[in-house]
């Protein structure tokens, strides 16, 4: 009575498939899967000071030298309040965070925060933010204009420029409210030939 030899197939497919585990593993251990680190999902950038996370931070304007509007989100994960100073050249302002929320800055819900930014749109400038215990850290920001569809309705209007009026000043010495005319010349000189005739 013949018997059959049992299959070495299934021992090869096992073998092959615990491999392929192994590779697979090797390579989510010697390069970390980016899912897990934190990133900026969007156009603007990401900071950490101490207890703060700030988010999608970018600036809209429409010209450098002017106002731009600071979009974004700052998050407390701490358990106390924080004040938080965000500061371009020249102009800053304050935002308190409470204890475990979320502010969001510009959009159309979001606290207004205008800025001075010294570069216009397409160029990058520096964003500071500071609070009492996590100190200063300094990011370069994204300068955005509205050609995007969802910043068109974001971008601040420039302030007008106020230009001297020019006003006309007299010669010193002079008053033009007493300057005579030739009328009052010609008449002058008529009443005094008049009266060397009377």
């Amino acid at each position: 009575m013949a018997r059959s030899r049992p299959s070495a197939r299934p021992v090869v497919v096992g073998a092959v498939a615990l491999a392929v585990a192994a590779v697979l593993t090797g390579c989510s251990a010697t390069n970390p899967i980016t899912t897990e680190k934190p990133y900026a999902a969007s156009d603007g950038v990401r900071a950490t000071l101490g207890d703060l996370t700030a988010e999608n931070l970018l600036l809209i304007a429409a010209e450098a030298d002017g106002p731009a509007a600071l979009q974004g989100a700052l998050t407390n994960r701490g358990e106390d309040a924080l004040t938080v100073e965000l500061s371009t050249t020249g102009t800053s302002e304050r935002i308190r965070v409470a204890s475990g929320e979320t502010v969001y800055l510009g959009g159309t819900q979001g606290e207004d925060v205008v800025l001075d930014t010294p570069v216009g749109p397409g160029a990058v400038t520096d964003l500071t933010l500071t609070t009492g215990p996590g100190g200063s850290e300094t990011v370069p920001v994204p300068v955005l204009d509205g050609t995007l569809p969802e910043y068109a309705d974001l971008v601040p209007e420039p302030e007008p420029s106020v230009e001297p009026t020019a006003t006309a000043s007299a010669e010193p010495g002079t008053d033009a409210t007493e300057a005579p005319t030739d009328g009052d010349t010609a008449g002058g000189e008529g009443e005094q030939a008049g009266g060397t005739e009377g």
